[in-house]
């Protein structure tokens, strides 16, 4: 039999089968990092895993590219390709709450703001990420790093299983009871094995939280710093928070004459009782003059949207990312050389604390490996203009090599961090779970059909 066709995919496809001919093309796909201008040869809206196993057929039996996008915010652009196939997940973003069972099952197009308006009507949640306009599918195989982390673990530590379709079509069921080496690989791989059509997740008792930014001078900075990995060595793990290098945007609680300058921020996030919260913060703002917050109780998923505006669709954007080992006085001296040189006040680079019950779990237990690191330190460039990419692009490479170099920073970073041009980290960045990992691809994706990603080569 030959290869699949366009007409005889559109007839087996339930949902949108797009071509360039058609006057949606160019919206279907257009990436969110705006770097990113690639053609397909065809985008699949998948409705059903049906849509998927007809997109992973095409691209199969065809030899092409196959580019998998859930919630789209991939930055080195893995959710399109050129001449390929793109199955496109964003019609699929059902969420199914069980709440006796404390789980909800979500399929593989949700963002983290549909699970949360889902999950938060019944007074839960899990730890999803820090802009809620992305895909649960990404962050979760990633790993999944944010601010319920320390408390709940990562977002993949709250998998109980998957839903998922492989290179050959199989639709497959992956748990503790049931292709336990897959359901491993899932967790911390990335999307090297299959494609997730749905996840079920772990939840726990988080409706309000007590936090939100606050702005420090940039010469209090240090002292902020050195006071943060003091402090979050023993918090309480219903803390959740971090430092970010951040441009004042022009929000109202800051004063105007402020505006466009850079300050270090702390984004803190205590999702213990309400009562206790003012307390909790109170050192963050005995250890430096507060010149700006909007800090105090609201919704979890207020939180978790909060910075959305500043990364819409659309900007140029590259990123970095290492691991830290501890926030060390090398660290310190990078971060402040560099983060106050935050080119737009859509960049940043933050430091994220991944201790609490993120270190319960053994390296070997998830794909997701590093369990040793204490912080992940991410430095995400983004801004409007194509013709700052140099300079802009200089910076976040300029901060990543300083940040890189000190004490305390590990080879490897988080890969839902990492560039298109970080290939060369993969054995790095996947640790001691490197081999396990090309065994469990050689298992479930041979060819390496699934190659759009931090690739683990069979």
């Amino acid at each position: 039999m030959g290869a699949m066709g366009i007409d005889q995919l559109r007839e087996r496809a339930t949902g949108q089968v797009i071509e360039p001919k058609d006057p949606d093309y160019d919206q279907a796909r257009a990436a969110y990092n705006a770097m990113i201008d690639r053609h397909p040869r065809v985008i699949v809206r998948c409705e059903t895993e049906d849509d998927v196993a007809a997109a992973i057929d095409f691209a199969r039996e065809n030899e092409v590219d196959l580019a998998v996008r859930g919630g789209g915010h991939s930055v080195p652009g893995f959710g399109t390709c050129d001449d390929g196939i793109v199955a496109d997940l964003s019609p699929m973003h059902a969420v199914a709450v069980d709440v006796g069972a404390k789980t909800a099952k979500a399929q593989g197009g949700t963002t983290w703001g549909m699970f949360n308006d889902a999950t938060h009507a019944q007074g839960l949640a899990t730890t999803g990420g820090i802009l809620s306009t992305t895909g649960i599918g990404g962050l979760t195989l990633g790993g999944g790093i944010g601010y319920l982390a320390r408390g709940a673990a990562l977002s993949c530590d709250n998998v109980l299983s998957a839903e998922v379709i492989t290179a050959d079509g199989r639709c497959l069921t992956a748990s503790d009871r049931e292709h336990q080496d897959l359901f491993w690989a899932l967790r911390g791989g990335g999307g090297n094995f299959g494609v997730v059509t749905s996840f079920e997740y772990r939840l726990h008792p988080v409706s309000e939280i007590y936090g939100g930014p606050m702005f420090y001078e940039l010469d209090d900075a240090a002292a902020v710093l050195r006071f943060y990995r003091e402090f979050i060595v023993d918090a309480p793990e219903q803390f959740g928070g971090f430092p970010a290098w951040q441009i004042a945007p022009p929000l109202p609680f800051i004063p105007e004459n402020r505006h466009g300058e850079p300050f270090l921020a702390f984004v803190a996030c205590w999702a213990g009782p309400m009562e206790q919260g003012e307390a909790v913060l109170k050192p963050f703002h005995e250890v430096a003059p507060v010149v700006a917050e909007h800090v105090g109780p609201m919704p979890y998923p207020a939180l978790n949207s909060a910075f959305d505006a500043l990364l819409p669709p659309g900007l140029q954007q590259y990123w970095k990312a290492n691991f830290l080992t501890e926030l060390s006085d090398e660290q310190i001296e990078a971060q402040l050389e560099w983060g106050p040189k935050v080119p737009t006040v859509n960049s940043t680079c933050h430091i994220y604390p991944i201790n609490g019950a993120v270190q319960r779990a053994k390296p070997e237990d998830t794909a997701f490996a590093h369990r040793e690191a204490v912080f992940a330190t991410v430095i995400a460039g983004a801004w409007p203009d194509a013709a700052d990419n140099d300079a802009n692009t200089r910076w976040v490479r300029g901060f990543a090599a300083a940040s890189a170099s000190a004490t305390g920073t590990e080879e490897a970073g988080y890969i839902n961090f990492m560039s298109g041009d970080d290939q060369g980290r993969i054995q790095a960045n996947y640790g001691p779970n490197y081999e396990r990992l090309v065994a469990a691809k050689r298992a479930y994706d041979p060819g390496n059909l699934f190659h759009l990603n931090q690739n683990i080569k069979p």
